[in-house]
């Protein structure tokens, strides 16, 4: 038994701690690394269907809808988003966005362009905002319908609204490359 103590205690006794220090300027010059955010994600949008709604088959109050058409009862869609095409103009419609996307791999940086782009980047010689697409986007029971219309909510008066095409994805799309943000105007 006393053999087991002296041993635990040489093996204690040998450890070394060390505080933290700080960095001198130049010390910190001396370092380097590499800057921006890796994101991985699992993203569910209206899984169990769209906005809440007054409309809905509840007897309490507000219930998810399960389909937006006039004659439901039982009203879920997914969500919407919708864009002013300009002054006096109609929308752009993102409508009954549902499903799953996962992502692993999506960057997030800033780079200097000072070369390349056919001569362009020398003459720029300024930082972008650049996003690392990840290498694949996978899709779960995802869809949205693309349609125009003339107000932006379907609660608005006299809503009318195109579908011009309902897209639905399942599995996944291979993603390569960059997506360069460039900046305009003053700073």
């Amino acid at each position: 038994m006393k053999n087991g103590v002296v041993l635990v205690s040489i093996l204690f006794a040998s450890i070394q701690t060390y505080g933290l220090e700080p960095l001198s300027a130049e010390d910190l010059s001396a370092v380097s690394g590499q800057g921006g955010v890796y994101l991985s994600g699992d993203i569910t949008i209206n899984e169990n269907g769209g906005p809440l709604n007054v409309d809905g088959p509840s007897a309490h109050g507000y219930s998810w809808q399960i389909s937006c058409t006039t004659a439901s009862t039982d009203k879920r869609c997914g969500g919407r988003i919708a864009v002013n095409s300009g002054a006096g103009g109609g929308w752009l419609v993102l409508d009954n966005i549902r499903g799953r996307f996962s992502f692993e791999g999506l960057t997030l940086r800033t780079r200097k362009i000072d070369s390349g782009f056919g001569g362009d980047g020398a003459a720029f010689n300024s930082d972008v905002f650049e996003i690392g697409l990840p290498n694949k986007l996978n899709y779960e029971k995802a869809s949205y319908t693309i349609a125009n219309s003339n107000s932006a909510r379907p609660t608005d008066a006299g809503f009318m609204q195109t579908d011009i095409m309902t897209v639905n994805i399942n599995g996944e799309a291979k993603l390569q490359g960059n997506l360069l943000i460039f900046p305009t105007g003053a700073p």
